[in-house]
């Protein structure tokens, strides 16, 4: 049985960082593409990140305008983690946070969560003073 599990969330003041873990159990992730998306109270689900399988041990990372500069995605193919290191984080951060895997999400299709199979319960992740 695939399983994702998030860990790494909390409450964070305003410019404060996080790490965000994702351990992946149930199959080989090495080929396939995870993610990050996010979905913070009465809005839609949206994508942050993504580290999608570019051959051998290589991923390649994407990241949505709002993040960008400010998150790093990184994957651990030998332990089958995903990570997101959350740096100079604002209120508007403010969201549960989902890791998701899928095998048809490759880089063109990484921001769409339609193209993942498998996904975490989530982390909530609160930015505040």
């Amino acid at each position: 049985q695939v399983q994702l599990v998030e860990s790494g969330g909390g409450l964070v003041q305003p410019g404060g960082s996080l790490r965000l873990s994702c351990a992946a159990s149930g199959r080989t992730f090495s080929k396939v593409g995870m993610g990050w998306f996010r979905q913070a109270p009465g809005k839609e689900r949206e994508f942050v990140a993504a580290a999608t399988w570019a051959g051998g041990s290589i991923y390649s990372a994407d990241y949505a305008d709002s993040v960008e500069g400010r998150f790093t995605v990184s994957r651990d193919y030998a332990k089958n983690t995903m990570s997101l290191q959350m740096n100079s984080l604002k209120p508007e951060d403010t969201a549960d946070y989902y890791c998701a895997a899928g095998i048809q999400a490759s880089r063109a299709r990484a921001q769409l969560s339609s193209a993942y199979d498998y996904w975490g319960q989530g982390t909530q992740v609160t930015v505040s003073s």
